[in-house]
């Protein structure tokens, strides 16, 4: 009970003190703190499928208890085949974690295994794994001995669904509770330190699985861990049945959230976590693994997502899908590496801030470090940006990487004036330095306002995408 116990006592201090950084049972302040200042990670979809230059996952036929998926479909014998002619030969988990270190993203999050079931590592639970490709080698362990060398933090991504496993919601699910809560103990046994564990989905009812037990040996194996919100997503709960203990829910919604695919909305209720892929398929869709087709946004939408994201009080989570041969997409590499230069010139608007008091919107974000607001300007008129006033008084403006800009500051609102109109290549970052002062409440900025991001960002590689 302790557990349920501990979601408890989360929800009354949640409800005691309402908008904050901790949103479950688990999540104090102090443990999701290298994660809220982080804002920047890799996320990594990779396996088999890259052979065949398929979705991962859902290109297999057959997907037992979800729905039937759409494009590219391979019959599951042919699919489930693919691993072995697995044989990235070309992998270097040293180079891969260096490039994301220069990129500036402070955390991996890796597919140690997707719902097609296949394994990244050597697990003694199910053959289906690395080790019996023509590869051999332990994935896990050489991108985890890297992400410590390189001093970032190390995530696994475990899918709960297994359209392979033959235990896979068979009858009360007993048997496959024991193997999935068998391979997440390897993931959190053999590694070293493990910081983020990301669950991706599940289907059943709720008397199928035995969360409280799980999440007891999670934090046992990993005191520090975080945990997202997809422990038990989409679980219904069959006809008549009783509803689940409104404690359990909370210790299964974990840390943070996970709008996929898209910028999330500008929340600062609770930590979230925008995963985006850097390539998309043809019609806007997928795209998480190597496909030969996918279309890859350029390096300015990518920063211009990672800016929605934190001045929103998110995080990013950038997906690359490495090739068959275990190098990066060219195009995808060719971004990571203009990511370094742009970290050296805008990191500081970045790291460590929290999202707001202006709320986002069509015009931008911003977010505020101590005495420092930072504009992320996505439109201006003419050079020129109307803001709401501020309570406190301006001392300095410049635009980062630029130079100084006009301002002018009164109780009608704030005005920023770029120098002779020019706007910048990508989107500016102005650098307000405030003097000392209260906490600045939030400030809406558009009429009719719904915390939305900035409109092309909601799914900004739509039209790359399509080709526009």
């Amino acid at each position: 009970m302790k557990t349920i116990m501990n979601a408890i006592a989360g929800l009354f201090f949640l409800l005691s003190v309402g908008a904050c950084s901790v949103w479950a049972e688990n999540s104090t302040p102090e443990k999701m703190d290298w994660w809220l200042d982080a804002k920047f990670g890799m996320f990594i979809h990779w396996g088999p499928s890259s052979v065949a230059g398929v979705e991962i996952g859902w290109a297999r036929e057959t997907h037992p208890f979800d729905h039937p998926g759409k494009g590219k479909l391979i019959p599951d014998a042919v699919y489930d085949a693919l691993y072995k002619e697995f044989n990235p030969v070309e992998f270097d988990a040293d180079a891969l974690v260096r490039t994301a270190k220069e990129a500036g993203m402070k955390y991996i999050v890796f597919t140690a295994k997707h719902h097609d079931g296949f394994c990244n590592w050597p697990t003694q639970l199910t053959d289906y794994n690395i080790s019996n490709t023509p590869f051999k080698r332990d994935i896990c362990k050489e991108l985890a001995d890297a992400v410590h060398k390189y001093g970032l933090k190390l995530g696994w991504y475990y899918s709960t669904r297994d359209w392979t496993h033959p235990d896979y919601l068979n009858g009360d699910n007993s048997k496959y509770n024991d193997f999935y809560h068998g391979q997440i103990r390897e993931l959190l046994s053999n590694y070293g330190e493990v910081s983020v564990l990301w669950f991706d989905h599940v289907a059943g009812d709720w008397s199928q699985y035995r969360f409280e037990e799980l999440f007891d040996m999670i934090y046992e194996l990993q005191p520090g861990i975080i945990v997202n919100n997809r422990a038990a997503k989409f679980i219904r709960r069959k006809k008549g049945a009783e509803k689940p203990d409104p404690a359990l829910v909370a210790l299964t919604r974990g840390d943070f959230q996970t709008p996929e695919g898209k910028v999330g909305v500008f929340h600062k209720e609770y930590p979230w976590e925008t995963c985006m892929p850097m390539s998309k398929g043809p019609s806007g869709g997928g795209g998480w693994s190597y496909r030969p087709e996918s279309v890859t946004a350029s390096f300015d939408q990518c920063a211009e997502m990672l800016a929605a994201c934190v001045t929103g009080c998110g995080n990013m989570l950038l997906n690359v899908g490495p090739m068959a041969t275990g190098s990066l997409r060219p195009s995808e590499l060719e971004n990571l590496k203009k990511f370094k230069p742009w970290i050296q010139t805008y990191g500081e608007s970045i790291y460590g801030t929290e999202g707001g008091p202006y709320i986002s919107g069509q015009w931008g974000g911003s977010c505020i470090k101590g005495n420092v607001l930072y504009l992320h300007v996505f439109q201006w008129t003419d050079g020129t940006l109307q803001l709401p006033p501020l309570p406190r008084k301006v001392l300095g403006c410049e635009e980062l990487g630029g130079e100084k800009v006009g301002f002018t500051q009164s109780d009608a609102g704030l005005t920023i004036r770029l120098k002779e109109g020019k706007k910048g290549e990508l989107h500016s970052v102005v650098k307000l330095t405030l003097e000392d002062g209260p906490e600045v409440t939030l400030i809406k900025v558009e009429s009719g306002e719904k915390k939305q991001q900035h409109g092309t960002l909601v799914n900004p590689m739509a039209a790359t995408a399509a080709g526009k």
